[in-house]
Formats: C-alpha cells, structure tokens, sequence
C-alpha cells in the first residue's frame, strides 16, 4: 500500500476513464494526488471520494500550467510525478479532418503535454527529480485510418517522450520520462469508437464483462497498474521507454 507513499503526483484528464483509474491506484498506494480536468464537478466528486485534490485545469491553456504548478508548490512544496492524460479522440479520417478539429487535438495533446512537460521539468529540479508519463496510444505505432489528428497527436507524444528522457538524463536531472501506449480499453472513449464504428454498445450488452473479454478489450486498471509502477522507484532504472498495453494487438 505504499509503493509510492507520500509522492506528489498530477494527473490530468483526471475526472473519468483513464485518468480516474490512475489517480485511485496511485492513492491506494499512498501518493497525495491532484486530478485536474475540465468537468469540475465529476473531477470535484471523484477526488473527494478517493482523497485527491482537484484543480479546474484546461490543459490546451498556456497560462493554466504555471497557475496549477503555482498551487501545487504552494500546497506540497513539491512535485514528483505528472501523468499527461488529458485527451480527446474525434473520429475523422484524413478527408473528414477540419483544420478546427486538427488543431483542437494537437492543442489537447501535444501543446499540453509540451506545456505540462516544460512546467513539471520546473518544479521537479527543486526537489531532485521525478517521474513523467505521457499518454499515448496504440495509434502512434500503428495506423488507424478513423482517427487522423489522434495518431498524429500520438506519435508526437512518442517522440517528444524520448527528446524528454535523453535531455533529463544527458542533463542530470534525475528526471525519468515514458509513454505508455493502451489499446482497447474499457472507456468512455473507447465505448464511442465501438459504437460509432461497429454498432456495438458496450455498456447495454446482457454481460458487458463477458463481452469486454470476448472483444481482448481491457479494463481501466490494467493502465493503472502501469502508471503506479512508472511512478514509483521500482522503475528508477526506465526511461524514454514506451509501454504498450494492448493485449497483443499491435503484434498480431
């Protein structure tokens, strides 16, 4: 119940799926943690109820990086870990992608986890280091023609990690960086997809469960499990690395 005890760690995207997941792990083994996300009152809702603190944070907003690690420094005093989690996956393959909808997601996803990097960097030198994970995805590695500006956006989270971990080590910053790459899990974004793609409405099957298994689709903590290793010092040796999780589809 400890393996990450009395880490300060920021999760963003925080208030569902993914994001959620990851923050009632890292509790359950001991981080103080603060999920932020956009919907204030799920985010207020689940944080009170696991014992995290929550923070309104639009990730695709500059200013609201230096104004989240402002009150995480003044409430902790630290920082130890970042999960860049915040993301949005609109389907549209390259001929339905707007120019509005390119740029919204590379807002969410590349801009932020930039931002969120560039801050996290920051406030972790003072205190000697830490962990920062970045939420890819199965898309960076492999081609998914309905999402276009999302597997762009991932592969670049890909990339930047790796710039990330070989700077932070080369500048001795004892700052370790990964990405990790989910498949199929069991979401809200992952219930759209199948629903919008394959007519397949996940959550009114007679046996939701008997058919996540059946479909290889995997659960929310299967990630989680991911992240609190990635946080915690048993991974003081990883970096630049990317994590897939996926059940072996990418290998298939």
């Amino acid at each position: 119940m400890d393996r990450v005890k009395d880490k300060v760690i920021v999760i963003t995207g925080a208030a569902s799926g993914l994001g959620l997941a990851d923050a009632r792990a890292l509790v359950n083994q001991g981080a103080k943690v603060v999920m932020t996300d956009i919907d204030t009152e799920a985010g207020q809702s689940h944080a009170s109820d696991i014992g995290a603190t929550f923070f309104r944070q639009d990730v695709s907003n500059e200013a609201s990086w230096n104004e989240l690690m402002g009150q995480v420094e003044q409430q902790f005093g630290r920082l130890d870990g970042l999960v860049n989690n915040a993301g949005i996956a609109p389907i549209a393959t390259i001929e339905d992608t707007t120019t509005d909808m390119w740029r919204r997601v590379m807002s969410i996803h590349l801009d932020a986890t930039f931002w969120g990097c560039q801050s996290a960097i920051k406030l972790m030198k003072q205190s000697g280091g830490g962990s920062i994970v970045n939420m890819s995805s199965t898309a960076a590695l492999i081609g998914l023609g309905p999402y276009l500006a999302y597997s762009a956006a991932k592969g670049g989270i890909r990339s930047m990690t790796k710039s990330i971990a070989v700077h932070s080590r080369q500048a001795g910053l004892g700052i370790r960086c990964n990405s990790v790459h989910p498949g199929s899990i069991s979401t809200p974004m992952v219930h759209t997809a199948l629903k919008t793609l394959l007519g397949t409405d996940l959550l009114a099957e007679e046996d939701p469960e008997k058919t996540r298994k059946a479909m290889g689709i995997g659960e929310p903590d299967d990630v989680a499990q991911m992240i609190v290793y990635l946080m915690s010092d048993e991974s003081k040796h990883v970096t630049g690395t990317e994590m897939v999780i996926d059940n072996g589809d990418t290998v298939i």
